[in-house]
């Protein structure tokens, strides 16, 4: 799949076009040397091509972006990760202090663009395959799979928009006039609601698996993940208004991780965080970094078969190592670190305490005495200022702590989601001793929902979004009261490193009534009058 990326999307952008020809001069009809849309689409390579420019979207939510990497948005707003000492250089990191997130904001900005770029080149794919002639396709079979990894990457983009902004226009065909550009607000779930529809059919389309030539490329079990957990997002929206809804969304989410089957927990905690242990049988979805054959450069980004822009991943904000470009880095905050047992194996996969072992290269001081590890300790750098390690989106830990908390609020056994965790924690310890299982004899509702939360901290934290994610659904759901939640550097609320009077989370609490939505882009705003902009903002 690495590989395959290579072959970039040169071919959406043309699937993308309308070329407009009026001459009717003889002396001007000449054959376009270039492909256009209706030259596109005539093989079954084609249809392959298409598929992977969708993929390779992806790439500019996670590239260097010119020194604006997008990583921050994410990151930062959770408990698990806060800034260095002397941070305040990066852009990114108002998010750390709940302050600078603007409708202006170019990571805000950015991220609304790329996931509404994966969108449209994904509904094009489909289009595309609705209207293919049979005869193109040396197996029918190979149509639905295209289709299925459509509806996928659609719908990772619904749920990552829901869960960023709330509310967003909902595009479901492709955009041919004028007339159909402006698009109004989704309502309440209307954009995990289209997730679901969309990955319950992409279940049906996807193979069990790849071939290992396409490994990378997701799979029917990446559909019933994210479908699960979708249902366990929309559930925690709907458990204050609806109960009965959200028990069946959760009893949905369950029939839906039940069908996975082929992925297990790997025995090996850091594998998963390994370059050279990338798509293994615990992971469900990743972005394939990579780097490009000969020089790779940092400054542009991959897209319409350039051949130097970046195809990486970018880890310079956990480390000040000069070939990073690094400045005041991300650390775990002092919550994270104290969440831990001492002897937990995945300590040392996730940080490093540098009073003991020196892995900065940097300003020692900036590092608030741990430095992060994870994705860091096993990486395979491309080049200069690259990673080719794979950041993991959705691997079946996740799922199983997912499904732990459906079984738990659907009224279902116990002691079996208390078993979930367990799975969580006995590969963690492996042959030792820490952390010690769970007592399955445990009634308690609170207790156990408290369980599955902390074990989500400790094994989930720094990956991707999941750990603000997770934060905002449980206030929607009442399982914690973020209202109450405040700064400072120590073991509770969100335990920032930044002063207090530079944290701003009960400002943003409030100007944003508890819903915790960024602002929609400015520049969406200016150009779709029926696109109304979220509260506080």
């Amino acid at each position: 799949m690495k590989k395959i990326i290579i072959l970039l999307s040169v071919i959406l952008v043309l699937a993308g076009s309308v070329i407009f020809n009026s001459c009717k001069k003889s002396i001007l009809e000449i054959t376009d040397p270039d492909i256009t849309e209706s030259d596109y689409f005539k093989t079954e390579d084609d249809f392959f091509r298409g598929i992977i420019g969708a993929y390779a979207k992806i790439t500019d939510l996670y590239w260097f972006n010119n020194n604006a990497a997008l990583h921050g948005s994410w990151l930062l707003p959770g408990d698990d990760i806060t800034v260095g000492v002397n941070g305040g250089h990066d852009s990114n990191y108002g998010f750390d202090q709940f302050v600078q997130i603007t409708p202006s904001s170019g990571a805000v900005n950015d991220i609304w663009r790329t996931l509404y770029q994966i969108i449209n080149r994904a509904t094009i794919v489909m289009i595309k395959c609705d209207e293919a002639d049979p005869g193109i396709f040396t197996d029918p079979a190979k149509k639905d799979q295209i289709k299925g990894e459509a509806l996928f990457l659609r719908s990772w983009c619904y749920y990552k928009l829901w869960n960023t902004w709330g509310t967003a226009p909902l595009i479901t065909t492709r955009i041919a006039d004028f007339n159909s550009i402006k698009t109004p607000n989704s309502k309440e779930t209307e954009l995990l609601d289209q997730a679901i529809t969309d990955l319950t059919e992409a279940a049906t389309l996807l193979p069990e698996s790849w071939p290992a030539a396409n490994i990378g490329r997701v799979f029917k079990g990446s559909a019933y993940g994210l479908l699960g957990k979708c249902l366990v997002f929309r559930a925690c929206w709907n458990k204050k208004s609806d109960a009965g809804k959200a028990t069946q969304d959760y009893t949905d989410a369950i029939a839906a991780f039940n069908k996975i089957t082929t992925r297990i927990l790997v025995p090996n905690f850091g594998d998963n965080f390994d370059a050279t242990k990338e798509n293994n049988q615990e992971s469900l979805f990743e972005f394939q970094a990579s780097s490009q054959a000969g020089f790779e450069n940092i400054w542009l980004a991959n897209d319409f078969n350039q051949a130097i822009g970046a195809m990486d991943n970018y880890l310079g904000y956990y480390t000040q190592q000069w070939q990073w470009w690094g400045q005041c880095p991300y650390v775990p905050s002092k919550k994270l670190v104290a969440a831990f047992d001492p002897g937990d194996p995945r300590i040392t996969e996730t940080f490093v305490d540098t009073a003991s072992v020196d892995f900065t290269g940097g300003d020692k001081a900036n590092y608030n005495g741990y430095q992060w590890m994870k994705y860091i300790r096993h990486d395979i750098q491309g080049g200069f200022n690259t990673s080719m390690n794979n950041p993991r989106i959705l691997r079946y830990a996740d799922v199983l702590l997912l499904k732990a908390e459906a079984l738990l609020k659907t009224g279902g056994s116990k002691s079996e989601a208390i078993g979930l965790i367990n799975q969580i924690r006995a590969r963690a310890r492996g042959a030792g001793a820490v952390p010690a299982d769970l007592s399955t004899s445990e009634t308690n509702e609170a207790t156990i929902m408290q369980w599955i939360m902390d074990e989500r901290l400790r094994e989930l934290c720094g990956d991707d979004d999941h750990r603000w994610f997770d934060l905002k659904r449980w206030h929607y759901a009442g399982y914690i009261d973020l209202s109450t939640w405040n700064g400072g550097d120590g073991v509770n609320g969100f335990s920032c490193s930044r002063p207090a009077n530079e944290f701003k989370f009960q400002t943003f609490f409030t100007a944003t009534e508890g819903k915790l939505w960024y602002p929609i882009p400015s520049n969406e705003i200016n150009s779709n009058n029926l696109c109304l902009q979220n509260p506080g903002y």
